[in-house]
């Protein structure tokens, strides 16, 4: 199964200048939660904005430098190859959201309710394609200033794109 995990302004906003243009804990905690023991995906980008394999997980970037070797992950150069992978999670950036969402099965979702100022946004994708099977409401609080929802989709039968 391939699925993937994003968290998004209001205007699909996903990035400012190499980091997320807002600090939501209850995010943070719901992807750690969704992605330990698992494959996450990421591109070069993202993995560098991190700046550290993330831990209890196989990380796996996807970089068409050959020369690009950090320690504590894995280095692959196509889409193939991570579909070869079998079970992963697709982690980000824009680029590879972009190549990947023809063939997810799954979407985690965090919808954020802010107008946020942004240079990387997530893509645009066929919501005909998938049907929600998960909804629930992020609490606002002391540490956790904006709306937020987090959603789960699964991709219709037979909607599947063929690349």
């Amino acid at each position: 199964m391939i699925s993937l995990i994003v968290a998004y302004a209001r205007n699909q906003v996903i990035g400012k200048d190499g980091v997320m243009p807002w600090h939501l804990p209850a995010d943070l905690k719901h992807v750690k939660e969704l992605t330990t023991g698992k494959t996450i995906v990421m591109g070069r980008k993202t993995f560098e904005s991190l700046g550290r394999p993330l831990p209890n997980r196989r990380n796996v970037v996807l970089t068409r430098n050959h020369e690009f070797q950090p320690d504590g992950v894995d280095v692959v150069h196509t889409k193939q190859e991570v579909m070869a992978l079998g079970d992963v999670i697709i982690f980000g950036g824009s680029e590879i959201y972009k190549q990947f969402l023809d063939v997810v099965d799954r979407l985690y979702i965090t919808e954020i309710d802010l107008e946020a100022d942004g240079d990387t946004f997530f893509p645009e994708w066929d919501r005909a394609a998938f049907t929600l099977v998960d909804k629930r409401e992020g609490i606002v609080d002391e540490k956790n200033l904006y709306p937020h929802a987090f959603y789960v989709y699964e991709r219709i039968t037979g909607k599947k794109v063929q690349s």
